[in-house]
């Protein structure tokens, strides 16, 4: 494997030249990034070398200049995925304190994923799109999109998936969206950044195949079908090499193989070297000028960096540049950023994400429920900011409390109360004061008793609880997947008050439900779900809508059961050392230090462990209920030239419309290769009058079947028995049959 990778990059720059030159008309006709080449030329030739070099490092905290003498705009970057990030002061992370610069909240990675759904997928990117314009912006940092590969894992929220289908599709949508709009993305973080703890300095060892098929297909799929202009490089080492200097990753997969013509920017500190990162195919630096300034310019001059790498690096950033309009300073910032437009498009995310993970008849909540009480310090508590990493300082945010005191203003009256708050946190290095948590512990004891005051006598309680900002955070990953604050306990005294609970959970990854469940009579997953979450979330609640979310990823019934835990190479042995990023922002530094990650489970990652073990989750992938009972039925497929062509019957057996998640899985059970027991390889969200049969129709390419052949370092498609399975959730597919390929 190492043998195959070491590949000359004198050969490989070759290469990349041959392709450009060859596909050039095709290319020129077909990508937007190719239509300025001509130009990109002549402005290369006018440049000095201090002029290029002052383009492949940061200006300020967010942006790279460009050539103020020859015309050319700086790149502005918007931070982060799921919102557009306040202004800040040019070289620190302070905010200017501006009114205009009030951006919508939209829900974040695990809720968009929640919707399977490409369609909304594009409009979540259009409408980041539209507020980074507003905002004068040219690259938005997002879609953030590594895969789920740990329960805990500290930026679960804000990732998509631990399918790479999945991931990808709903990446694909994200990135047309917004630069349907001309505002690029910037795919993040490219490669194999699963763990928050040590990323920035852990090494993934992973195999060739694990690599392939899991980790890298996101990217490819919003590579070429997406066209993404972007792409940010990840902290960590893959194979011992810095992701941000890895020839093999961003020159020979990303660029030679996958055709990528955009620009690569480091993660925010994530550069380690000059000579190593520029001929390793990083194109900026960010923020600052450490590897990529003086110290560049001195290694061109000394000749350990060819002048015509340093002229691709600026064409690459070029294509980018002239393909992007920038926003003129006096158009930028003239409105406020959140706009009805893009409310509404939260709102429809957030609305089609949630996810009824059980129900026993409280929900839709009925007229004739007449007193509610409403628990929970979630129920009142805003997500846009907390914890380390990007935030949104949000025009306005609906929390839960809120949207339900507005749908059932006049039909019913809630009673609320905090019944919990988040324990003290000692935050960038500081002591808590010795008597703190002996004065939580009295509060908490006082919200207790308010709790099942409120709770005695109520129709309905509605407990709103889960996770926040500050549990589930950039910078580290959870030590477990509990519910935290002390909220089993409190949910247990209520039910000895009143047994007719909702639990509602507000969480961006899997929590530990064993006993929320048996407790909970209706059972909601909420996530993080944006500035009109608590809007979305009293319609589904009401009955206005059907629940219609599924699972992103697999809930464990115990954290061992998942794969790096019952493996046990997840958490590593070292820790400590401080994070990246958070040095970055206290100016800190902090020893580089060597320590792996062990990907031993390959590519059986989510799912795919679990039914190929036959370890029973808590709530599989793909899982959520609706209001409504559906019936998959008169299952058809067969091989029409590259596709596969699945047909099946849908029914609405209830009295009221719905939308349904329908899942296609494959199995090989005759491959010659280890595989999964079955691979989810096509869905579709449809809605459904009640009553009614709709004919779903879902055609999967048989490259999707492929599998990547280490021997060949190739892909490839078997012939032979393919089983497909087709129902609501990756443990409930009640339709099967056979096709030959």
């Amino acid at each position: 494997m190492v043998f195959y990778y070491l590949i000359n990059m004198k050969k490989s720059f070759l290469m990349l030249a041959a392709v450009l030159i060859g596909g050039a008309a095709y290319a020129q006709q077909t990508n937007p990034l190719l239509q300025h080449e001509t130009e990109i030329t002549e402005i290369i030739k006018s440049m000095t070398l201090e002029e290029k070099v002052n383009m492949l490092h940061g200006k300020t905290m967010f942006s790279s200049a460009g050539v103020e003498r020859l015309g050319i705009a700086d790149m502005k970057y918007a931070d982060g995925p799921f919102g557009i990030r306040e202004e800040l002061e040019d070289h620190s992370w302070t905010p200017l304190g501006w009114d205009v610069d009030r951006a919508t909240f939209f829900p974040t990675g695990s809720a968009l994923a929640a919707t399977w759904c490409p369609g909304i997928a594009y409009e979540y990117g259009k409408g980041m799109a539209i507020e980074a314009k507003l905002r004068g912006k040219d690259m938005i940092l997002g879609p953030a999109m590594n895969i789920q590969r740990l329960p805990t894992g500290g930026r679960t929220y804000e990732y998509l998936s631990e399918d790479p289908l999945l991931s990808g599709i709903l990446a694909t949508g994200y990135t047309k969206g917004s630069q349907d709009q001309n505002e690029a993305v910037c795919l993040k973080h490219f490669a194999v950044n699963s763990q928050e703890n040590m990323r920035g300095f852990i090494n993934a060892n992973i195999s060739e195949r694990a690599l392939r098929e899991i980790y890298l297909t996101p990217f490819e799929m919003a590579v070429k079908e997406g066209n993404a202009w972007g792409v940010m490089a990840a902290y960590n080492k893959i194979w011992g090499q810095w992701c941000s200097e890895n020839f093999n990753l961003q020159e020979n997969i990303l660029r030679n193989e996958w055709g990528f013509r955009g620009m690569i920017i480091s993660d925010w500190g994530g550069t380690h070297s000059t000579v190593g990162a520029v001929m390793g195919g990083l194109e900026v630096e960010m923020p600052s000028s450490t590897y990529l300034g003086d110290s560049l310019i001195a290694a061109v001059n000394r000749g350990d960096v060819p002048m015509n790498v340093i002229d691709q690096r600026v064409r690459n950033i070029l294509r980018v540049r002239l393909t992007v309009n920038p926003v003129p300073a006096n158009v930028a910032n003239q409105k406020v950023a959140s706009q009805p437009e893009t409310q509404a498009i939260a709102y429809k995310v957030a609305s089609k994400s949630i996810v009824l993970l059980k129900n026993e008849g409280l929900l839709p909540l009925s007229n004739k429920v007449k007193t509610i009480a409403v628990i929970g310090d979630n129920a009142t508590r805003t997500m846009a900011l907390g914890g380390v990493g990007a935030g949104v300082k949000t025009l306005y945010e609906v929390t839960p409390l809120e949207g339900l005191q507005k749908a059932l203003k006049g039909k019913a009256k809630i009673r609320y109360a905090r019944g919990y708050e988040p324990a003290p946190q000692a935050r960038w290095g500081q002591k808590l004061p010795e008597n703190a948590m002996e004065e939580y512990e009295k509060r908490m004891e006082k919200l207790k008793k308010e709790a099942l005051k409120v709770a005695k006598g109520a129709d309905v309680v509605l407990f709103i609880g889960g996770n926040n900002r500050e549990v589930e955070t950039e910078g580290s990953d959870r030590t477990t997947i509990k519910l935290p604050f002390d909220q089993e306990d409190l949910l247990e005294d209520v039910a000895e008050i009143n047994p007719n609970i909702v639990v509602v959970m507000v969480a961006g990854a899997p929590v530990d439900l064993r006993e929320v469940e048996p407790i909970a009579k209706s059972l909601v997953y909420s996530w993080f779900n944006g500035t009109e979450g608590g809007n979305a979330l009293a319609d589904v609640l009401t009955g206005k809508i059907a629940p219609s979310g599924k699972l992103p990823f697999t809930f464990p019934r115990k954290l061992e059961d998942s794969p790096a835990y019952a493996l046990g190479v997840y958490p590593q042995k070292e820790q400590g050392g401080g994070d990246v990023f958070v040095n970055l922002v206290n100016r800190d530094r902090f020893a580089v230090r060597k320590a792996d990650a062990d990907y031993s489970e390959g590519i059986f990652v989510g799912y795919r462990w679990y039914t190929t073990k036959n370890v029973k989750p808590m709530y599989a992938f793909g899982y959520g209920l609706s209001y409504v009972p559906f019936k998959y039925s008169n299952l058809a497929a067969k091989v029409e030239g590259e596709n596969i062509e699945v047909t099946f019957d849908l029914a609405n057996q209830g009295n009221m419309e719905a939308e349904e998640v329908s899942q296609v899985y494959i199995g090989r059970p005759d491959s010659k290769v280890e595989r999964p027991k079955y691979e989810l390889k096509g869905f579709k969200r449809t809605a459904v009058k009640a009553g009614e049969t709709t004919k779903i129709t879902i055609s999967i390419p048989k490259d999707r079947l492929r599998h990547w052949n280490e021997f060949q370092h190739a892909w490839n498609v078997e012939g032979g028995k393919a089983v497909i399975y087709v129902g609501g959730s990756s443990d409930n597919l009640p339709l099967q049959t056979e096709v030959t390929l």
